[in-house]
């Protein structure tokens, strides 16, 4: 997933949990799925990182070889920039993007 295509903000909005709840019409089970997928989202995030930086990775002991490497500063400072993982969840909850289901609804509907 490309994060930097995302239109979520890169600061805390207020929202109106009444409009987010609408599809569920359970504000608990709305942040429920919301912050499982912040989850999802976040270690996605976590993977891609480990996966860049794995490259500048310096496999000496010796302590006075501590140097600075400006394409991982580069990268550091791309994530850091970007949104947070429960903004990308709530952009994505509030765009329809995000499929989640109730197995407990789904069998109170078959008996």
């Amino acid at each position: 997933m490309d994060y930097k295509k995302t239109n979520a903000p890169t600061n805390t909005i207020t929202r109106n949990m009444m409009e987010l709840c609408e599809d569920t019409g359970n504000v608990y089970e709305t942040v429920a799925i919301l912050g499982k997928r912040a989850n999802q989202i976040g270690q996605e995030m976590k993977n891609d990182l480990s996966k860049k930086l794995q490259e500048f990775a310096s496999y000496t002991d010796n302590l006075e070889e501590v140097f600075e490497n400006r394409e991982q500063i580069e990268i550091s400072r791309y994530y850091e920039k970007l949104p947070k993982p429960t903004l990308i969840a709530t952009q994505e909850y509030m765009e329809g993007k995000v499929y989640y289901r109730n197995p407990a609804k789904e069998k109170e509907k078959l008996q």
